[in-house]
């Protein structure tokens, strides 16, 4: 996710450093200022555009590797479910084993003290 914003980071600049490049030539531009005002309008116009474009592909790139790492998390989680629940049928028996064992030796000893 780092790299998202870096990314949009370094678009946002070349955008902003290309507005500022094309605003000061058109005002040293040898034109009328009505007809300077239509282009500056125009390329940022163009410019918007551009930058609206560039905001759908990083949010598009963004939400999928979002869906990448949802959807390994839950694989991840579903294998930690998996292994506690065979871990605990394992572990179960065996313990249930060893507590009638200890039953059996409590029962002897209680009968040997008859």
């Amino acid at each position: 996710m780092g790299k998202g914003k870096n990314t949009a980071g370094i678009i946002a600049g070349l955008l902003a450093g290309a507005a500022v490049g094309v605003v000061l030539g058109m005002l040293y531009a040898p034109e009328e200022g009505k007809e300077t005002r239509k282009k500056l309008k125009a390329k940022a116009n163009d410019l918007k555009d551009q930058a609206l474009d560039e905001y759908d592909k990083v949010s598009e790139k963004v939400k999928s590797e979002y869906g990448n790492l949802s959807d390994k998390a839950k694989e991840n989680l579903d294998k930690v479910v998996s292994s506690v629940k065979d871990s605990y049928e394992k572990y179960k028996h065996t313990a249930a084993n060893k507590a009638s064992g200890v039953v059996k030796e409590v029962e002897t000893e209680l009968d040997a003290l008859k």
